[in-house]
């Protein structure tokens, strides 16, 4: 009902078009799934606004419906009534698809009781486990078995109980969906070595909203009360900033002059501090910020982390970059160990990139070539969309499915700054 028609899956670009214009940057992916999941938690009406519409977002409300909620899409504005759940069992094709329906294991013990799921599918940039969920939740009282690739998990006579949790590495899934089954336990939580990206505070908005006392958002240790009578609520999005991150990278490769309306720049300071280093002119304003290139490309030395560090969403569309810089660049990816599965890709285009471990080592090219190429997972092929932008002649791009999951219509964004770019 949800799912968007794939039928043109390659985007062809005739590169060398400098960028000139706005584009309006779309609601927060990682900031609209785990608020999506944790409307569960309320008996009631929750209302989305600024919502994308991307293939994972249709994803998940597959899933809600799936569970018996009643989901309705209206333009960017998402109406949840979760009053009639019903239903305990994620689908196994859907939690295949992405990564983000492990987040529905907290709301489900909450309001159900009992959930019954599978290892989560998504992109294929490394090993991604769900120990540390499943340590957070049973910190809080949950009994959870596993077999094979399936999860069930159940809430004992006595219900979840407020506690201490300790997190060992900042892992953004494993904190959103503590906190969401926190908000639902008897007592206070702590959880301490807390995940502290932007899209977690944007989870603690969304439930302060819905009526929960949070405190410590953005910091390493957060406070919740639990509580279970909550209230209907309005919540809007604030702008991706990995997309925005994107387009910063299309204006290094492509060059010129872009306005990122709603951008979230507050949260965007590695991402622009990057950019800056490679020369990048940076003008912010009220309710975005203008990027502008016009020398080519300075080289960089950088490292991935988790916030605020650079981010490892960014690190495809900065090699990208790299790839045209005036000089030789190092690029350590320490999150993902198959996060630089784009190189390859990218080499195609005449990019002159070296792996070795955990780090890759970028020279400059003057110029690269049009190449048809293949996106394997969402960033990795925002970044060949990038790449295709400054090659000579035309690009193709395979696997729009997988970017499709993460931008709303890149094609059109891009287009609408003067890229020659379609879907064919």
């Amino acid at each position: 009902m949800y799912r968007r028609d794939l039928g043109l899956s390659v985007l062809r670009i005739e590169g060398l078009h400098r960028l000139e214009g706005t584009i309006k940057i779309q609601g927060s992916k990682n900031g609209v799934l785990p608020v999506m999941a944790a409307s569960l938690l309320h008996n009631g009406t929750t209302i989305l606004e600024h919502v994308p519409k991307i293939q994972d977002v249709f994803c998940m409300l597959g899933i809600l419906n799936a569970l018996g909620a009643d989901c309705r899409m209206e333009e960017d504005r998402l109406v949840i009534s979760a009053a009639s759940l019903s239903a305990s069992r994620i689908p196994e094709v859907l939690a295949g698809q992405m990564r983000s329906s492990v987040m529905l294991l907290g709301p489900l013990l909450v309001r159900m009781g009992k959930v019954e799921t599978w290892l989560p599918g998504g992109c294929r940039i490394g090993k991604r486990p769900v120990d540390l969920h499943i340590r957070g939740l049973e910190a809080l009282g949950a009994v959870v078995n596993m077999e094979e690739d399936r999860i069930h998990a159940f809430v004992p006579e006595g219900g979840l109980s407020g506690t201490t949790v300790s997190l060992p590495y900042p892992s953004v899934g494993a904190t959103e969906n503590i906190l969401m089954a926190a908000a639902g336990a008897q007592g206070e939580t702590v959880l301490t070595g807390a995940a502290r990206e932007p899209e977690i505070e944007i989870l603690c908005d969304f439930l302060r909203a819905l009526g929960i006392s949070v405190e410590g958002a953005g910091s390493s240790v957060i406070r919740l009360q639990g509580r279970r009578e909550l209230q209907n609520v309005r919540f809007a999005l604030p702008g991706d900033r990995i997309v925005a991150g994107t387009y910063v990278g299309a204006v290094l490769c492509a060059g010129g002059r872009v306005f990122l309306e709603k951008a979230p720049v507050r949260h965007m300071g590695k991402t622009l501090w990057t950019a800056k280093q490679m020369g990048a002119k940076l003008e912010p304003e009220e309710d975005g910020i203008w990027i502008s290139r016009k020398e080519r490309t300075k080289p960089i030395h950088l490292e991935t982390g988790p916030y605020p560090e650079f981010p490892t969403d960014m690190q495809s569309v900065i090699l990208a970059a790299a790839s045209l810089a005036d000089g030789t660049s190092w690029i350590r990816e320490n999150v993902f160990e198959n996060r630089f599965c784009a190189a390859k890709e990218l080499r195609k285009f005449g990019a002159h990139i070296i792996i070795e471990d955990k780090l890759a080592t970028v020279t400059g090219a003057a110029t690269l070539k049009g190449a048809s190429v293949e996106a394997e997972d969402l960033r990795g092929g925002a970044a060949l969309v990038a790449a295709g932008l400054a090659a000579e002649g035309e690009s193709f791009i395979d696997g729009y499915q997988h970017i499709s999951r993460g931008y709303e219509d890149i094609s059109r964004d891009l287009a609408g700054v003067g890229a020659r770019i379609r879907l064919c």
